[in-house]
């Protein structure tokens, strides 16, 4: 009994929830990952476009439209990916990726830390709200450079995806490279004035009512998808606060949200309502945070329910995703890094056909040497231009074939073989029909 009477005496202490910005900050991190992302992708190889060749690149190769299994397999693979992510994940892109929506953030951040906290842009006619001991001129000046700069920066990851990285740099040196577009320069101000515009005017008015892929997931959204849940039951603890619309930057109410709202996943409405209840009210979580599915009362196989529909219409997407990975494998395991074809070369009508071009491609962005050969007719009976083909990148060059005009009358099975000094071969076959001396 003594015993069980000193340990009655000793206190028990419950330590309160502490407030945390996890949410907000892993949100962050997710944000910059994504735009570094963005410039790590054309960097690496990964996949970019090639203008002068007219071609897309894929891990350092050339992908034309002949390369059917990569292509088709890529985007039927990105389109169900896709679907599949709005149908589970809802609009949380927008939230958590949206390079238009990171940018809009960081604006509006600027605009609070140099003008105000009120100081918001809007479209809408609303006058900005300027805090009268930050309205200075080296205030505006300050915001209106670091989002001239933020624009400049930011312009050139377009440029990534169609120039390798040493060609940026001689185009933001001003070093002249035969490789560059002469209009270049007129094509990076476009860039850069449409995102200052952009940051500067536009932001999150872009959401709103602008964003024709925020209108896309919408197709694919239901209220069984990831969505921000307000717990009802406990609403005389919200009573005359706002705490969680002032925090929205879309202007909503998240305790009112409804299937084609404008709510992007972002979060911030979880963590200001988690961090104001445990700092000055129950030290309990938050009324609002992240649910899929409704769940009424404690009607457990309803909320089952929901889930079960929700993840029933991932089930028709996944196996053509699957169909697309392995349409994209099997094309990168059959994929040819040369291409050879011969086609008549231009002649005047009426004239014979005695001159053929050998067209001779190299798809991988390395330098390579490719070997001609003629077969089917007598070495006298023929020209090549040249039996070697070298090449210091990725390219087509053409090998000019002239017949001799005199052969004896018929038809000709000419091959065109072509060999490579790793052991690649293949061959063209044409057709030359030779009317003799007439």
């Amino acid at each position: 009994m003594s015993s069980n009477k000193t340990l009655s005496e000793i206190p028990v202490v419950i330590e309160s929830r502490k407030p945390s910005n996890k949410l907000h900050w892993q949100r962050r991190v997710f944000q910059l990952s994504v735009i570094a992302l963005l410039v790590i992708i054309p960097m690496s190889g990964l996949f970019r476009i090639d203008p002068i060749q007219g071609a897309f690149v894929m891990l350092g190769r050339q992908i034309w439209f002949s390369d059917f299994g990569i292509v088709f397999g890529f985007w039927v693979a990105v389109a169900c990916l896709l679907a599949m992510l709005y149908s589970v994940m809802g609009t949380v892109f927008c939230g958590w990726a949206c390079p238009q929506n990171t940018m809009s953030e960081w604006a509006n951040l600027m605009t609070h830390k140099l003008l105000g906290k009120r100081a918001d842009v809007s479209l809408d006619g609303t006058p900005m709200q300027l805090s009268s001991a930050k309205n200075k001129t080296l205030n505006w000046t300050v915001l209106i450079a670091l989002c001239a700069g933020v624009s400049a920066l930011t312009a050139l990851i377009p440029l990534f995806y169609f120039y390798e990285p040493i060609l940026i740099w001689r185009f933001v040196t001003f070093q002249y490279d035969p490789g560059l577009a002469p209009s270049l320069h007129w094509i990076y101000t476009v860039f850069f004035l449409v995102i200052l515009v952009d940051i500067t005017m536009i932001r999150h008015f872009m959401c709103r009512f602008m964003c024709i892929y925020k209108v896309w997931q919408h197709t694919f959204r239901t209220r069984q998808t990831l969505h921000v849940a307000y717990d009802e039951a406990r609403s005389d603890e919200c009573a005359k606060c706002n705490y969680c619309v002032s925090s929205c930057f879309l202007d909503i109410d998240p305790r009112k949200t409804a299937l084609y709202d404008t709510c992007i996943n972002c979060g911030e409405c979880i963590t200001a309502c988690d961090n104001l209840q445990v700092r000055k009210k129950s030290g309990k979580e938050g009324l609002l945070k992240f649910a899929m599915g409704e769940q009424q009362g404690q009607n457990f196989e309803y909320f089952k329910t929901n889930r079960s529909d929700l993840f029933s219409r991932v089930s028709w997407s996944f196996p053509i995703f699957i169909l697309g990975v392995v349409l994209m494998t099997w094309g990168f395991w059959e994929y040819e890094r040369y291409h050879v074809a011969a086609y008549r070369a231009d002649t005047l009508q009426g004239d014979k056909i005695l001159d053929y071009r050998i067209s001779v491609a190299n798809k991988f962005y390395e330098p390579t040497r490719l070997y001609v050969e003629v077969e089917g007719l007598e070495p006298q009976d023929y020209t090549l231009e040249t039996d070697k083909v070298d090449f210091d990148t990725a390219g087509r060059l053409n090998v000019g074939l002239s017949i001799i005009p005199d052969l004896p009358k018929g038809l000709y099975r000419v091959l065109v073989r072509v060999k490579s000094e790793d052991g690649w071969e293949d061959t063209f076959r044409v057709h030359h029909f030779s009317a003799g001396n007439l």
